[in-house]
């Protein structure tokens, strides 16, 4: 079912508006994240690298810094005060950098690759949170060397988000466990994904009244669920990313939605896809606000700032057809869109 109308946005293509980043990662762009205070972006990539950019007026972009890990970096996020950018990677390790002294050290250490940091900024005090392949989430106070608590978790972590005090972990096999943070080593709820198909991210609603998350997953769907029981009635999925060259549905190319980023005011959202396109949304009207051909190739990641005038989003090769996939020559960009209200006000429920 056609759960999104389109607005009059549909099918636009910004990407000759939109401003690439100076000197991107030289391999697979795997997460980005924007600064709390300020427009600096962090960027991980299979290259081993944290690279941090400070994008400026007109999206005109600057190299500020860059640290390494061991092995691929999986994820990237920043300390709410904006001082600190955490990592998590292929070489099992968690590590800091900070700002101010420019210094790289390893903070956390899990038995196989961390896939997902989010850093948790809790009334009594910050707490970093890591998932790892190893089916376990470890919680970390950074003036400790030691994990402070642990959850097990059924399958490997393959997303996560947190929204305070709402933590989703999406795993394989389907699985999303469902956290409250006042009490983070129970686990609040449990459930298999509402979608078919892997589990490719799971993001928390923002400026929202009710909890929730969105999840995408491998077969170019999307879905949102609530948290309460009492609004369950909101649950929906929809399809997006799909490609429908001769308007036939036996011909229809099913891409992977890789990414879901809710705007920090508006509550609206995004999604990318291995098909080179972002969709901006409004989940409450069910309206499609924007659509636009980014790129010729995936769309790995995406961001909003931190006031959500500006969009950034990788260009790069997903993973979604393994390793023979990766071919010479594969474009590795980070770009940035200017965002337009139209592209990401709520519009009136119909």
């Amino acid at each position: 079912m056609a759960f999104f109308s389109s607005s009059s946005n549909t099918g636009a293509s910004a990407a000759q508006k939109d401003v690439e980043v100076a000197d991107p990662p030289g391999d697979s762009i795997s997460s980005l994240a924007f600064s709390n205070q300020a427009d600096f972006l962090a960027v991980g990539s299979w290259d081993n690298s944290v690279r941090i950019y400070e994008v400026g007026p007109g999206g005109k972009s600057q190299g500020k810094a860059m640290y390494q890990h061991e092995g691929p970096v999986l994820s990237v996020c920043w300390s709410q005060d904006g001082s600190k950018i955490f990592s998590g990677g292929a070489d099992n390790a968690g590590r800091m950098f900070d700002i101010a002294t420019g210094q790289a050290t390893q903070i956390a250490q899990h038995d196989a690759p961390i896939k997902a940091v989010r850093w948790i900024e809790s009334p009594q005090s910050g707490i970093l949170a890591t998932g790892s392949w190893d089916k376990t989430v470890k919680y970390w106070d950074l003036r400790t060397p030691t994990a402070i608590a642990s959850v097990q978790l059924p399958e490997r972590c393959y997303s996560m988000d947190v929204q305070y005090p709402l933590m989703v972990v999406g795993t394989a096999e389907r699985h999303i466990q469902i956290y409250n943070l006042t009490s983070p080593t129970t686990l609040f709820k449990s459930m298999q994904s509402p979608l078919k198909l892997q589990t490719r991210v799971v993001s928390c609603f923002k400026a929202s009244a009710q909890q929730g998350f969105a999840v995408g997953s491998v077969e170019g769907r999307a879905a949102f669920q609530y948290i309460e029981d009492k609004d369950s009635s909101n649950n929906f999925s929809f399809r997006c990313h799909r490609v429908n060259p001769n308007n036939n549905a036996k011909d229809v190319v099913i891409f992977a939605v890789n990414d879901i980023s809710f705007h920090p005011v508006h509550g609206t959202f995004s999604t990318c896809g291995g098909d080179g396109t972002i969709g901006f949304w409004d989940k409450d009207a069910r309206i499609r606000l924007k659509t636009f051909d980014a790129a010729p190739g995936p769309i790995s990641a995406s961001t909003f700032n931190r006031d959500g005038s500006i969009f950034a989003y990788g260009v790069s090769y997903d993973w979604h057809k393994g390793h023979g996939g990766m071919t010479p020559g594969h474009p590795n960009k980070v770009m940035v869109h200017a965002c337009k209200d139209d592209e990401v006000k709520k519009r009136p429920k119909k």
